[in-house]
This record gives C-alpha cells, structure tokens and sequence, in this order.
C-alpha cells in the first residue's frame, strides 16, 4: 500500500466507530439495566480486540507479505491502550466513585481485578515508549520492553475469563486468538535460531 497515512487515517476512524456507536447508546439510554457494567464489558473487549489486533500485525505481514502493516501497529497499540485507558477510567469513576478503599478492597478480593490493574501497568511502559524517539534513546532495550505486550495479553484474557464466570465463549476465542499468534510467534524464533 503506497498510502500508510491513509491507512492509519482508516483504522483511528474505524477504531472511533464503537466508541461513536457507544456514546449514541449512552445519550439515548441503550445500555440496559447495568448501564456501568455494560460500557465496562465493551470497553475491555475492544481494548482486547485492537491489543489482539497489534498481536497479528507481525503474522499477518510475514504470511501476506503486506510490509506496510508494520506501520500500522503503533497506531493499533495506542488504540488498545486508549480503550483500556478509558475501561479502567469508568471503573475507577463510575463503578468505584474514586473511593481508594473500595478500589483497594476490591482488587483484594476479586482476582480479575488485580488481573486487570496489573495489565494496565504493563501497558503504561509500551505506550510511553511507542515514540520514534523512545526507539533512538533505548536501542535494544525497546525491543525488549516492547516484548512485553505477550505477557500483557496473556493477563488480560485471565482479567476476561474471571470476570465473565460462566459464559467463557469470548474469553476463549481471545485466548485461542492469542495462543494462535504466540505459536506462531515460537515457530519463527525457533526457525531463525535454527538458521
């Protein structure tokens, strides 16, 4: 694709499209009986979602053969971070008042809570450091700092399957989804090792 700038134009549009979607219900009271809980449950999954997304840009450009995706997964990062940003910031606000007591009783008491602010502290470094800037300041270390979106999506999906209890559907499609993307993951380093 000669134009990434229209590309990355198209996904921050298509990424605002359920936000856009979701602030219509929120204005015309399309949320339920647990207004909170649901814009909760749709803000994790779409920070799941663009997380499993900026995961499958590294397959997808090797299979197809499409280099400029790569250029593509900053964005799709900062997407997840934005939504898990505005997940724990309805949290924090709407479902706990700002109450540090509450906050810290529940993370005390419900795993995928603890799963959940533990999995947006691992997103913090990776956003903070997604600036060409940060790429010339750290060298390898960058790498190795920005490995570390497997071990985050891995604590979100537990944060999702705890949460949910007993319908597991979609906490498993995104756990098969990442499984998927960290086997391909380990046959490429394996291959190279070999080489």
């Amino acid at each position: 694709m000669r134009d990434v700038g229209f590309a990355r134009t198209l996904v921050c549009v298509n990424a605002a499209v359920p936000l856009a979607l979701l602030g219509w219900d929120v204005a015309h009271g399309n949320l339920g009986a647990n207004p909170v809980e649901f814009v909760l449950r749709s803000t994790g999954t779409l920070a799941l979602v663009f997380l499993v997304l900026t995961l499958a840009v590294t397959p997808a450009r090797r299979l197809l053969g499409w280099h400029w995706l790569v250029k593509l997964r900053r964005a799709l990062g900062l997407i997840a971070f934005g939504y898990a940003c505005l997940h724990l910031s309805i949290y924090l606000v709407l479902d706990q008042s700002l109450n540090p007591v509450a906050i810290a009783t529940d993370a005390v008491t419900r795993p995928f809570i603890a799963f959940g602010m533990l999995t947006f502290g691992f997103m913090v470094p990776l956003a903070y450091t997604s600036t060409d800037a940060s790429v010339r300041r750290l060298g390898k270390r960058w790498g190795r700092i920005h490995r570390r979106i497997y071990w985050i999506a891995g604590f979100a999906c537990l944060h999702y399957w705890l949460e949910v209890k007993a319908d597991v559907w979609k906490p498993s499609f995104f756990i098969g989804a990442i499984g998927l993307l960290l086997f391909y993951r380990w046959v490429l380093i394996r291959r190279d090792t070999i080489r």
